[in-house]
């Protein structure tokens, strides 16, 4: 049987490999996206997986997509917590605003997400979470304390409902992606890029959104059973936990 697998932010970047990926895999994928309809229309078109519009910020929206996506492709077994934001900013010049917009997305918007699928996949004794966190949330970043803040905190859910769900055939498991050659990140300039930040990855080049969804596959599937409440660190032997 097709297990369902829902990936939020799952039209563009490190989000839409994971989608391809786990579709290429054997799963029937459905990926949410917040704002770029015309991005959304094109990955839909080019790859045959819808693609649904919702914010995760908002419960009540993801409560209805979800119970939409599950009317169109079944139970969802795999959910992968992809979607993000950003609003950098050194925190004395940082508005409550940008603090929130990042911590309702980026964090709140886990639990938006998994709750309503929660009960379901506790019913079927069987579920996968993969929450995408970030290499900042394992050592901060300067002029990042909302997304530091909100990608830790994504860890920490994690672990705490890894316990919850382990007695019930339910794993939770987070990847930790390092400097990722997104459209977004290879818009940095090519100066900064060659000599500010290429030189910190050990491994001497940004990572690739295919190998962030590797990640997500191995963790979606029967293979990572007995893996529970642990972290990839995807980063290029840049920081080690």
């Amino acid at each position: 049987m097709t297990r369902i697998a829902l990936v939020t932010g799952g039209t563009r970047g490190i989000g839409a490999a994971i989608s391809i990926a786990l579709k290429n895999a054997g799963y029937s994928v459905a990926a949410s996206y917040a704002g770029n309809v015309e991005a959304a229309e094109k990955f839909t078109a080019k790859t045959g997986i819808p693609a649904y519009k919702w914010s995760v910020a908002d419960y009540d929206a993801c409560a209805a997509g979800i119970a939409q996506v599950e009317s169109d492709l079944g139970p969802i077994e795999v959910l992968v917590n992809n979607a993000g934001i950003t609003r950098d900013g050194m925190f004395h010049k940082m508005t409550r605003e940008a603090w929130n917009e990042v911590i309702d997305t980026n964090l709140n918007g886990v639990f938006n997400m998994t709750h309503p699928i929660w009960p379901g996949m506790r019913a079927r004794k069987f579920g996968r979470v993969i929450n995408i966190s970030s290499i900042n949330g394992q050592k901060g970043q300067m002029g990042q304390t909302n997304y530091s803040a909100s990608k830790a905190g994504d860890l920490g859910l994690t672990k705490a409902l890894a316990q919850e769900g382990a007695f019930v055939g339910i794993t939770v498991n987070a990847v930790c992606p390092g400097y990722i050659g997104t459209e977004m990140v290879r818009a940095i300039p090519e100066k900064v890029l060659n000599e500010r930040i290429i030189p910190q990855i050990p491994v001497g080049r940004l990572g690739e959104p295919e190998e962030i969804a590797r990640c997500v596959v191995f963790l979606a599937s029967d293979d990572a059973g007995f893996i529970t409440g642990s972290t990839i660190s995807a980063n290029g032997g840049q920081f080690f936990v």
